[in-house]
């Protein structure tokens, strides 16, 4: 359900936003939408995580273990085995 909201904002931010929505070919409404959506979503627990749930990262969750080593020593020890 869509429901009208009235901002109080200077004009010149105004005019910019028009400017800026009319190149993104969005409503301004639309924007400051998908802003407010954005900063609800960073302030949720484990924002970073939620976006990457899928049926597919679910079933290999845990698949693998860390052993503690560094990338690194990891690939520097995987290119000596093949290449020496």
């Amino acid at each position: 359900m869509l429901t009208k909201l009235t901002l109080t904002i200077d004009q010149s931010v105004v005019e910019q936003a028009k400017e800026y929505a009319q190149k993104k070919n969005r409503s301004v409404s639309r924007i400051v939408e998908e802003y407010l959506k954005n900063i609800a979503f960073a302030n949720e627990p484990d924002a970073s995580l939620s976006s990457l749930k899928s049926p597919i990262t679910d079933s290999i969750s845990g698949m693998f273990r860390d052993d503690g080593n560094a990338y690194e020593d990891m690939l520097d020890e995987a290119l000596r085995e093949r290449f020496l």
